[in-house]
């Protein structure tokens, strides 16, 4: 790897036209996902006064959010984000709303909760996968990708970590349910604010794939296999993470510490990947992204069994923090590489399969470590977890055939101006570009 002088900054990023304001857009939107879990959750507590209850309308609201992604993410493909992104985002706020009456009403039916609760997570916008998908056309070039994505992750991790410093500022002062209300109001006004800005025009609806499959051209097998190294690598890194949660907190428990004690490790870990994930931004590799996944999944995988030898606080915080520094760069690569293996019209679809990948992988991960925890020794168990990311790093990285690169999108407008060959054979088949060599997430 290298650094230049004259690579671009995060701020040059942000100066691309119509960028800050389309990202900033985004976040508010995405915000509310980082609000959304706690305050639902409290509010659920609340109305059934049984956890049991709570836990498993949280489950359903979580499985259709999580599950349901790829497609909702087809339909943005296939619609284009302002004709499918907006009426999605305010059936979720509207539904959302719905969930904070019944819950104000003590002894609502359990069946209405859930019911209500998947199909609001049914309708969760996929505001993440669409914004690294706008990055993506607004930004030709690969460093400055590169360094966008990482400028994206950065800003996720920061908002699952204020998400819920909100939630409890606002249930100080009201109801939790004023804290769902607050997540619908987020997600309505940031998703309006992104679908109408002119940054999104560079999605439009994708052609000729009315059926959400691959171009003509090009077989699904080939997108499948291009796609299995980074979703298998983003399951790993989110089966990883839920386990550092749970093993932390047992970890406390054992030397009997307090809370506190979980929340600074735990802060240790967001804070190393802050790091990780701006550092990786601001490298220029020389390696190419399927070639450095492996790398950063094994890095992640092997800090966390050293993590498990820790004898104090202090060594399980460098651990982890050590851990830390892999995850973002080790999910902005996944991206990196979904995106550049993606079709025309499958942009948003590959990124939301990694993002599905983390969430299902976190979801598995943390029922998985809770029976182990009971079981096996600590240490082993965060051997277990380890192993699991060593064993992602594993799975071999291929290229979607004769590997449709990516240029940008601004670059693929009826760009008549670059064919990908003289235009004499089949001038109708997509041209073919030169490869580039990026808590709950939606």
């Amino acid at each position: 790897m290298s650094t230049h002088a004259s690579r671009p900054s995060y701020a040059a990023v942000l100066r691309v036209p119509h960028a800050r304001r389309t990202f900033l857009a985004a976040l508010v939107g995405r915000l509310s996902y980082g609000t959304v879990s706690l305050a639902l959750m409290l509010s659920l507590t609340r109305s059934t006064g049984s956890y049991a209850v709570a836990g498993t309308v949280m489950a359903l609201f979580g499985a259709t959010s999580v599950f349901l992604s790829p497609y909702r993410a087809a339909l943005v493909d296939r619609h284009g984000p302002r004709r499918a992104l907006l009426p999605m985002a305010l059936l979720y706020a509207a539904l959302l709303c719905a969930l904070a009456a019944v819950c104000r009403y003590p002894g609502t039916p359990a069946a209405v909760l859930a019911v209500t609760a998947a199909f609001a997570g049914a309708c969760t916008p996929p505001l993440g996968p669409t914004m690294r998908a706008v990055w993506a056309g607004l930004l030709p070039d690969r460093a400055m990708l590169q360094r966008a994505y990482s400028l994206d992750g950065v800003a996720e991790e920061l908002l699952f970590v204020s998400g819920p410093l909100l939630v409890g500022v606002v249930a100080g002062v009201a109801t939790p349910d004023v804290g769902v209300l607050l997540s619908a109001l987020l997600v309505a006004v940031g998703t309006l604010a992104f679908v109408t800005s002119p940054a999104v025009g560079v999605l439009p609806p994708a052609e000729g794939a009315k059926d959400g499959s691959a171009p003509a051209g090009r077989g699904s097998a080939g997108q499948g296999r291009a796609l299995l190294q980074p979703v298998v690598v983003a399951a790993g890194v989110g089966i990883s993470l839920s386990a550092v949660d749970l093993l932390v907190v047992a970890f406390a428990e054992q030397r009997g510490l307090g809370g506190s004690t979980v929340a600074w490790v735990l802060a240790a870990l967001s804070a190393g990947s802050a790091v990780g994930g701006l550092l990786n931004g601001a490298v220029t590799w020389t390696s190419s992204a399927r070639a450095r996944l492996p790398f950063l999944a094994a890095g992640l995988g092997l800090c966390l069994i050293a993590a498990g030898l820790a004898s104090g606080v202090g060594t399980l915080v460098a651990a982890v923090a050590c851990a830390g520094l892999f995850v973002a760069p080790a999910l902005t690569t996944a991206y990196l590489i979904a995106d550049e293996s993606a079709a025309p019209g499958f942009r948003t679809r590959a990124g939301a399969w990694v993002n599905t990948a983390v969430n299902a992988g976190g979801s598995a991960g943390a029922a998985s470590v809770g029976l182990l925890v009971e079981r096996l020794p600590l240490p082993v168990c965060f051997a277990v977890s380890g192993a699991v990311a060593v064993a992602a790093a594993l799975v071999p990285g291929r290229r979607r055939g004769r590997s449709v690169g990516r240029t940008g999108l601004l670059s693929r407008r009826p760009s008549r101006s670059r064919p990908s060959r003289p235009s004499r054979s089949r001038p109708s088949r997509p041209s073919r570009r030169s490869p580039c060599g990026v808590s709950d997430r939606r």
